[in-house]
């Protein structure tokens, strides 16, 4: 039974994706937030789709934590749940992203069309500056920034290393970090077929505000990241 449902939520989920996307596209003309009602659209309706089908639950925690202001949101990867959930859990943001999935037809396009940081892997070097000098700019329009310190996903349980692209960023920008933990690699987990029933809690942690970011020294400023986001995936079972 298990085997089925998880085929019948993936069938559906690679038909919605494309729609939505195309929606998006269609949308941009009429400015950015036509179209990011359709990015938030698709989450929205990919968490129904789970819990129908899945069996699977989303509890939201930390909210209050939220700062009036643009900042740089630091999040745990564990699998493309928390990826996908963020249009609809944050305000208008802008993703660090590897360049090459602006290849992907339609869904790519889609990535595109509402800003994105497409950096190259290969040039570690460029790919930081690109951050910074892209990212500073994004924060001052009033964008949020997502990143994933660890840069790729580690499954659950696991703990990939934290880069401090993230750190650099909120302190060249004089900009805020709010923390984000979650237990979505145990229901949803990286590259899994199966989709297991549970209730997937993403945490938000206490903001830490740009003064705070500008007096920590970078690699303290990383570590206490590290370990807040790592204890509390820890408390969520992840």
């Amino acid at each position: 039974m298990l085997l089925i449902r998880s085929l019948i939520f993936n069938a559906l989920f690679f038909v919605i994706t494309p729609l939505y996307s195309v929606l998006l596209l269609l949308f941009r003309p009429f400015g950015l937030r036509a179209s990011w009602l359709w990015a938030k659209a698709w989450p929205t309706t990919v968490w129904f789709l789970a819990r129908v089908i899945c069996g699977i639950r989303l509890q939201i925690e930390g909210q209050e934590h939220f700062p009036q202001e643009a900042c740089v949101v630091m999040a745990k990867h564990q699998s493309a749940f928390e990826t996908l959930s963020m249009p609809a859990l944050i305000p208008p943001y802008v993703w660090i992203l590897k360049r090459e999935l602006f290849y992907i037809p339609i869904f790519g396009w889609a990535l595109w069309a509402i800003d994105a940081i497409a950096i190259r892997r290969g040039n570690p070097r460029e790919a930081l500056k690109q951050v910074i000098d892209q990212g500073r700019k994004f924060l001052a329009e009033g964008r949020w920034v997502v990143i994933f310190p660890e840069g790729t996903r580690s499954a659950a349980g696991e703990t990939g290393e934290y880069k401090p692209g993230g750190v650099i960023l909120a302190q060249k920008a004089g900009a805020g970090i709010l923390p984000m933990a979650h237990n979505a690699g145990v229901y949803w987990p990286k590259r899994g077929f199966i989709k297991r029933p549970g209730t997937i809690r993403i945490r938000f942690l206490p903001y830490i505000s740009s003064e705070e970011v500008s007096a920590m020294r970078r690699n303290d400023l990383l570590a206490k990241l590290e370990a807040d986001i790592e204890r509390n995936t820890r408390e969520l079972g992840g």
